[in-house]
């Protein structure tokens, strides 16, 4: 496997890992305001059902138009960085939508969809366009498709059961999220200059 195969591969994992991991914390950081309901945790995954769809639908049409690695490693970095106000401004804006809001399913669908409806639309956009890479004959799509949403969904499980397990025993809710953030915007820039032999294997798809 090159380098660049590998990045890919790296990448969509990492990003399974990365949005099943917030969507487990995003109960623990709604539960203050809006309980643990079946509701509030009914919301949580319709919202990240949705975002997930909208970004399948917009990595995918991006994907048409001179797909790069490097333009990859930005959608990773974007969507770290709009992970940011999560621990900027959440606890802020949970306090609001609650005194808004007195319903607390609408209240914790509003605050799932605040908080992480585009983190995780940008984070679905890496799959489809990671297949779009890896795709240099028609005849191999199903067999690329196939192994790149192995890897993404055995990182979606390793986030879940990571995250669950481990890392809330041992860390703050923000603290994980902050190494989460930190991660994709170390993985990130070494997509983002990998090497002149991933810029020619680019240039040959």
């Amino acid at each position: 496997m090159n380098l660049r195969r590998f990045l890919i591969f790296l990448i969509a994992g990492w990003s399974g890992f990365f949005v099943m991991a917030v969507e487990m914390l995003s109960g623990r950081i709604l539960a203050p305001n809006f309980g643990n309901s079946i509701h509030v945790w009914g919301a949580i995954i319709t919202i990240f059902m949705l975002a997930l769809s909208v970004g399948y639908l917009l990595g995918g049409w991006l994907s048409v138009n001179q797909p790069s690695l490097r333009r990859l490693a930005l959608i990773l970095i974007s969507g770290a960085v709009t992970m940011l106000p999560v621990i900027v401004l959440g606890d802020a804006a949970l306090d609001w939508v609650f005194d808004v809001i007195d319903d607390p399913r609408y209240g914790s669908l509003f605050s799932a969809t605040l908080l992480f409806f585009i983190p995780t639309a940008i984070s679905g956009m890496v799959s489809p366009y990671a297949v779009r890479l890896l795709v240099a004959e028609s005849r191999l799509s199903g067999h690329y498709a196939g192994q790149l949403y192995f890897v993404s969904t055995f990182g979606s499980a390793a986030g879940t059961l990571l995250t669950s397990f481990y890392l809330v025993l041992y860390f703050e809710i923000h603290q994980i999220i902050a190494g989460l953030i930190g991660i994709s915007l170390i993985l990130g820039p070494l997509a983002l200059f990998p090497g002149p032999s991933t810029d020619d294997a680019e240039q040959e798809n």
